[in-house]
């Protein structure tokens, strides 16, 4: 497959396996970063949408059987809720101002966004996933959208919830936290993919969390820019978007540190042996 169109070029991506999706070939598309709004690259297959991250070194590069990739860079595509991914489009859809809720508008009205044509890719999950956040109402056969702040809020306090629960699950360091240290940490992942404004302060407002002040309590360090080059990753690294805040946990910082302790280690090793053969 392409990387993108009238491109031939072969690139390593460790994706789900889109056979077990269903009989469509997945597609790339070029959508908006959903926090900040920088153009970014998705993966879409029969109703799935994946972020795209890739992770590059120095110097690098794949063999394919008898073949060498050049672009030594390894690309990974993970599930992402489409939720997120729409909501800013919706939230300027509805041309909100003060009190007033908004306009109510047809899907393929909000969908079109100029220099954007992918969003037109997700009418289908558009149309079935944006009921859990937005009014509904219907004229005939047509219906119309409007985003409802109550019903969004909601839905996000869910999703930091469950994320809450789960993350103890995955690392010791999380097990180890008070209730307000994991649910700092969900509210800060959650938040790569939402705006501050009005999303994240509604959010942290909702769980009596005052983002500002939490952070400047924590001895810790801003961590370094995603190495991803299309959405945030899910977890809290920040983007490099220009917005100066700070994340997370000191035990989190910790762990990365070991992590390219040891990366380091394995390629000293390496020159070390390229040393001894020269």
């Amino acid at each position: 497959m392409a990387w993108r169109e009238g491109a031939n070029e072969t690139r390593v991506l460790i994706a789900q396996d889109l056979s077990t999706l269903g009989k469509h070939l997945g597609k790339f598309l070029s959508l908006r970063h959903p926090r900040t709004g920088n153009t970014t690259c998705y993966l879409y297959s029969d109703g799935g949408l994946q972020e795209l991250h890739w992770l590059n070194q120095s110097y690098g590069s794949w063999f394919l059987g008898d073949y060498v990739c050049e672009d030594g860079r390894l690309y990974t595509a993970t599930p992402v809720d489409p939720v997120f991914i729409l909501l800013p489009i919706f939230e300027e859809a509805r041309m909100k101002k003060g009190n007033d809720p908004g306009k109510f508008r047809q899907l393929d009205e909000i969908i079109y966004i100029h220099g954007y044509p992918g969003y037109q890719s997700l009418s289908s999950i558009a149309e079935k996933t944006m009921q859990v956040v937005c009014d509904l109402k219907e004229v005939g056969s047509t219906k119309f959208f409007r985003l409802n702040d109550l019903k969004v809020l909601k839905w996000l306090c869910y999703k930091v919830h469950q994320l809450k629960q789960t993350l103890p699950t995955l690392d010791n360091n999380y097990a180890a936290q008070d209730e307000k240290d994991s649910l700092f940490d969900a509210v800060s992942i959650v938040g790569e993919y939402l705006k501050d404004e009005p999303w994240v302060n509604l959010l942290c407002n909702k769980l009596k969390l005052n983002l500002q002040d939490w952070t400047k309590a924590e001895d810790t360090e801003t961590l370094p820019p995603s190495t991803g080059s299309g959405p945030a990753s899910f977890n809290p690294v920040k983007e490099n978007n220009g917005i100066d805040r700070k994340v997370v946990r000191s035990t989190r910082q910790a762990k990365k540190a070991r992590v390219e302790k040891d990366i380091q280690n394995i390629k000293e090793m390496f020159s070390r042996v390229t040393r001894k053969k020269g």
